[in-house]
């Protein structure tokens, strides 16, 4: 946990688990004297017991589809306001409950809709013009046994003019 002379003056932000964003670029984008981390992760004491013991002091958790906000969870933390996630999705966290505590719940939204839409291009053009399974053939040194490796299809235009891409989901897409 990270302590200090003014932790019990800053709002406490409850880390259950370790974010995962720390692998690239460490502990230290989470310093700040604005609030102070509670690192579950780094407990000996299991979650619940953690949370019993911290309650009165957390007011936000940071949190991830891993460690869901439950009803449980919520009851548990009479002081907490927030409840953040940099996930799009929010079906881990019980929204119905935060709503009855006054918690308000924050998320990326549609932050990540733009790369996912490039990403299906790209995952559609490597899969219809077999991009992957070529440049598989050709590191395994296939060609001289086997001969050339078969042309996939062009069509990509008709594929995405389809009314599959053309439904809410697919319009970014499309």
């Amino acid at each position: 946990m990270t302590s200090g002379d003014s932790s019990d003056q800053l709002p406490q932000v409850l880390l259950p688990r370790k974010p995962a964003i720390t692998t690239l670029f460490g502990e230290e984008i989470f310093m700040s004297d604005k609030f102070d981390l509670l690192k579950a992760y780094e407990s000996a004491l299991p979650l619940h017991q953690f949370l019993t013991t911290h309650a009165h002091k957390i007011q936000a958790i940071w949190s991830n589809p891993a460690t869901p906000i439950t009803a449980d969870i919520l009851r548990l933390l009479p002081h907490l306001k927030l409840v953040i996630t940099t996930t799009a999705g929010l079906d881990f966290v019980d929204l119905a409950e935060c709503r009855c505590c006054g918690v308000a719940v924050a998320n990326a939204g549609t932050v990540y809709s733009e790369d996912v839409a490039d990403m299906a291009v790209g995952l559609l053009i490597d899969v219809l013009r077999n991009i992957s399974a070529a440049n598989r053939y050709v590191k395994q040194r296939l060609w001289p046994p086997k001969g050339e490796f078969p042309l996939a299809s062009k069509d990509v235009i008709n594929f995405l003019i389809s009314p599959t891409c053309l439904n809410s989901k697919g319009h970014s897409f499309a």
